[in-house]
This record gives structure tokens, C-alpha cells and sequence, in this order.
């Protein structure tokens, strides 16, 4: 499914661009722009990231081990509150992408041929690391073109518990080291992944399996359903859709907020 590009209108000087399709063919990657200077987001903080949480998976590449307790605090969002229809709309009939009971659930869907998504993810990172042990944030591949092999990659990478090597790596792939074009085929991201010690063979298996198959269904359906159109973006609970920000930390002060308003529900 085509997606038209989106830009988020401009406020004050520094305004957040959206990356809304995968570029062509015949494109350069480009390196990631340069990340607003970070400030601590106060709002809940974290469970692990992504990497972490399948580092943690028992596999063929990494050992099992026991998570450590999530005794984050629950932290007060900074920030004003955000405005419903400049900061986020609700989604009418909208669903988290996995329910978990006693949690709110974010989920971030991005691109990683996206420079807005590379320069988000290092603080997407650190804010995750400062949620409670009542969020749980699941990163989404955005299933925008079927021509595009990073989320059945993402998705195979996940399967088979080695996100923690290849997540941000692929990010730096493409935006820093250029190892990796925008709309790489499939054979390059498994010759890619080998060089970080994942068994090519079984990885390009994985990529087309039923469950890879099953999943890009689901990412699919739950954009969809979102009305997710462009990258990075963030919905909370399956219920609420971020579409301001004066930043890329701005959104997530914005998430601060829509998840304290779950949580106050609940």
C-alpha cells in the first residue's frame, strides 16, 4: 500500500518531519539528521528496550536469562497537558496491537529507512529504559510497501531473539555506515545480519515463515486501524495517536501524558 509523504505543519523554528514511504530505487541513503539536544522526558519510565527484551529470549544465538524486576517509579508527566486534535486524536474503535492486563501499552511505529526514526530511536532508548513496570512499549515495523524487506527482517529478527544485534544496528547500517541501501533486498539484510554473527541460512528462512508472514499482517492491520500514515509514530493503548510536537522529544513528552491519562482510567 502506497503512503503519500507526510510533514507535520511547522511550529516555532525547529519542526519535526515525517517520513511517510520508502524511498526508491534508485536513492542514496542519507544520513540520519541530527537529534534535538535531549532532555529528560519525566513521564513513566521503562521497561527494557526492544533489543533487551529479545536479548533475553532463549534461542540458538544467546543463552536465556532471568529479567531483572521493573522497579521504575511512576513519574508525573512534564510539560502542559497535550491538546486533543493538535497533539493527538483518538482512535475511534481503536485496539492495542498486543493487550497485556495492567498495562499501557505504546507502541512505536517506525521505518528504518526513516532519518526521522534513526535520530529518534537513541531517545526512544533512553526514555524506555526510565518506564514503570505498568508500560509495556512495542516497536512496530511500519508495513507501508510490500516491496520493503526490513519488516519481514524485523520480524524474523525477533523470532529468533536476536533483535539486541540487529535492531540499532540496522539504523547505522543504513544512515551512518552505508552498508545497507534504503530498499535493500533480502539477501543483502541476511548477508548484512551474518557479518553480526546471525546464521544466514536460518535467517533467511525465518523471513519467510508463516509466523513473519502472520506478524506483518497484524503490524499491517494495526496501522491501518490507527490511521498511521507516516513515521515515526506513537499510540498509546491502541486508543490515542500522537500527531504534534514541536520535537522529536516533544512527542515524547506528549506520550508522557496520553499514557498517565490511560493509567488514570484504568
Amino acid at each position: 500500500m502506497k503512503i503519500r509523504h507526510i510533514l507535520l505543519p511547522l511550529l516555532a523554528s525547529a519542526l519535526l518531519a515525517a517520513c511517510g514511504q520508502q524511498p526508491d530505487t534508485a536513492a542514496t541513503p542519507a544520513a540520519a539528521p541530527e537529534a534535538p539536544a535531549q532532555t529528560a522526558p519525566a513521564a513513566p519510565a521503562d521497561t527494557t528496550t526492544p533489543a533487551a527484551t529479545e536479548a533475553a529470549a532463549p534461542t540458538a544465538d544467546a543463552p536465556a536469562e532471568a529479567a531483572a524486576p521493573n522497579t521504575n517509579p511512576v513519574v508525573a508527566p512534564q510539560g502542559p497537558a497535550p491538546v486533543a486534535g493538535t497533539d493527538y486524536v483518538e482512535i475511534e474503535g481503536g485496539q492495542p496491537f498486543a493487550a497485556t492486563a495492567g498495562k499501557v501499552e505504546v507502541a512505536e511505529v517506525f521505518a528504518y529507512w526513516c532519518g526521522h526514526c534513526a535520530a529518534f530511536e537513541p531517545l526512544v532508548n533512553a526514555w524506555k529504559a526510565r518506564l514503570p513496570g505498568d508500560v509495556n512499549f512495542v516497536a512496530l515495523p511500519a508495513v507501508f510497501d510490500p516491496n520493503d524487506n526490513f519488516p519481514r527482517a524485523f520480524f524474523a529478527s525477533e523470532a529468533m531473539g536476536t533483535l539486541a544485534k540487529t535492531h540499532d544496528a540496522t539504523f547505522n547500517a543504513i544512515h551512518i555506515e552505508r552498508k545497507l541501501r534504503p530498499n535493500a533486498d533480502a539477501a543483502s539484510i541476511a548477508a548484512y545480519y551474518a557479518g553480526l554473527g546471525i546464521d544466514q541460512a536460518r535467517f533467511t528462512s525465518t523471513m519467510q515463515s508463516f509466523a513473519v508472514n502472520a506478524n506483518l499482517g497484524r503490524a499491517r492491520q494495526f496501522a491501518v486501524r490507527s490511521g498511521v500514515n507516516a513515521t515515526p509514530t506513537m499510540v498509546v493503548n491502541g486508543k490515542y495517536r500522537v500527531i504534534g510536537g514541536k520535537s522529536l522529544e516533544d512527542i515524547l513528552r506528549i506520550t508522557d501524558h496520553l499514557v498517565a491519562m490511560e493509567r488514570a482510567a484504568q
